[in-house]
């Protein structure tokens, strides 16, 4: 009896909360739970790797995830602009849903596992939504806390989730671990059905799924020929692409890199998370808060791009465990790069565009996501590291330290220094005034279908009766 009274109670709780506005508090908790199931295998993520593709694991990997990536890029775009008209409710479900659709296969078959790891590329794209979600629900002021918030909480979801991970898989087996990051992923996917609200104003998005889309919407290469047009648009697009893509290869083979290179225990990589994860969350949260106020959102991302140098070359240069514990603490600084980056987009866009200029980014990221592993990967595999085994090693099988331990870091830190001087000349303050034309075009052939909402189309969302603000600087 007295779980059933707390069951409705969670019950009544949760529809009481569906029932309320759209919140940063929804955006959050999809996050968190995504990544959170996502986390939980990072362990037997690399057994499974290891058995399926036994040679050339680091080159495997780089080309799976690269499927992934490129996969991304060619739909966030579309997706980004399709939430603009239909809602960000519908495309939040749908990103959710096949990403989390992999999980599953992991103990049914492998094979099948990193298929649909590689096709779920397509709607992969949950952070575009949720960014376009926010931007509906804030001021312009409050977003830059709000994206660090979101951003924050991808960190918090990694701090616990691969240290649960391991004592389930230790103690039990994979299959649990498998089991219970897919009842936290039908959760989240739940969450997002009967509790989530919609962000977008009735008068701004279509009532009617029968709005036909052209092939100008649904190019993603017209995209970027749109970032060619507007110089801002430009040097922030290059800026996210030189910067990302080193991050996107490390993000894909460093565990991998810390187990076979450096000798890390799975206990000790699942350390080196939860301190990265807890100090990101502080950077994210904190510091991001008071960098955006004090110096701007343009100096934030280039004191960010220079953490993220300083990471780099440490790892490229460091060949002893304690210089990676090191060099992860300016990586948990460095995360702060990407949130700046959105907010700055996110305050020279208009406001019925937030979902298109966000897929433009994660457009490109989506492309890193597909370059940065293989490269990484084909790098690794150029100097012939390999995943030989994935038991902790109990000593050094090679006692000389190659002058470079890490060479793929060392080109990613080359790559964030053309960063830093793109990034130098982007401006602060200035409108995306090519993004306008082309909402403009788009607002035009909304007005010839739907006449009677032409003008209320073009009303900012920050008006009082459409916004409930939810977070202000001063609370955090």
């Amino acid at each position: 009896v007295m779980y059933e009274q707390r069951f409705m109670f969670l019950s009544l709780c949760l529809l009481q909360l569906g029932r309320s506005r759209a919140r940063v508090t929804h955006a959050v908790v999809v996050i968190f739970l995504e990544f959170f199931a996502w986390g939980l295998l990072t362990t037997p993520m690399l057994t499974v790797l290891h058995k399926t593709f036994p040679q050339h694991t680091f080159l495997m990997n780089g080309l799976v995830q690269g499927v992934k990536g490129l996969l991304s890029f060619l739909s966030a775009p579309l997706i980004g602009a399709l939430s603009d008209i239909w809602g960000r409710k519908s495309f939040l479900l749908m990103t959710v849903f096949f990403t989390c659709a992999p999980i599953p296969f992991m103990r049914i078959s492998p094979w099948w596992y990193f298929a649909l790891i590689s096709v779920s590329g397509i709607f992969s794209v949950t952070f575009s939504v949720i960014f376009a979600y926010v931007a509906d629900i804030t001021e312009e002021h409050e977003r830059s806390t709000a994206y660090g918030l979101v951003s924050a909480t991808f960190a918090a979801s990694l701090v616990t989730s691969p240290a649960i991970g391991v004592y389930l898989s230790s103690h039990y087996d994979d299959s649990l671990v498998v089991l219970v990051a897919t009842v936290i992923a039908v959760a989240d996917i739940a969450f997002v059905f009967f509790v989530v609200p919609e962000s977008l104003p009735d008068k701004m998005r279509l009532t009617s799924w029968g709005l036909p889309i052209s092939w100008e919407q649904a190019d993603p290469f017209a995209s970027l020929r749109r970032v060619g047009k507007d110089t801002t648009v430009l040097l922030i697009c290059v800026t996210v692409f030189l910067s990302y893509l080193p991050e996107a290869g490390q993000y894909s083979s460093f565990f991998l890199y810390l187990k076979q290179v450096i000798e890390f225990s799975p206990a000790a990589i699942t350390g080196f998370i939860a301190m990265v994860g807890i100090l990101s969350i502080i950077a994210q949260t904190l510091f991001l808060s008071v960098l955006m106020r004090t110096i701007g959102n343009k100096n934030t991302v280039l004191l960010g791009l220079g953490f993220q140098l300083f990471q780099l070359a440490w790892y490229g240069f460091g060949s002893e465990p304690w210089m990676m514990w090191a060099a992860g603490t300016v990586a948990a600084m460095s995360s702060i790069t990407f949130p700046a980056v959105s907010a700055l987009v996110s305050h020279s866009a208009s406001p019925e565009q937030q979902g298109v200029v966000q897929g433009m980014i994660t457009g490109i990221r989506g492309l890193c996501n597909g370059l940065g592993p293989a490269l990484y990967g084909f790098i690794f595999f150029l100097f012939n590291v390999e995943l030989i085994d994935v038991e902790p090693v109990a000593g050094k099988q090679n006692t000389e330290k190659s002058i470079i331990p890490g060479p793929p870091f060392l080109f990613g830190a080359c790559a964030v220094v053309f960063a830093l001087v793109v990034a130098i000349f982007i401006p602060e303050h200035q409108q995306l005034n090519e993004i306008k034309t082309c909402s403009s075009c788009k607002s035009n052939s909304l007005s010839a279908a739907h006449a009677p909402n032409a003008g209320s189309l073009a009303t900012p969302t920050s008006d009082a009766e459409d916004i409930e603000p939810l977070l202000q600087d001063s609370n955090l």
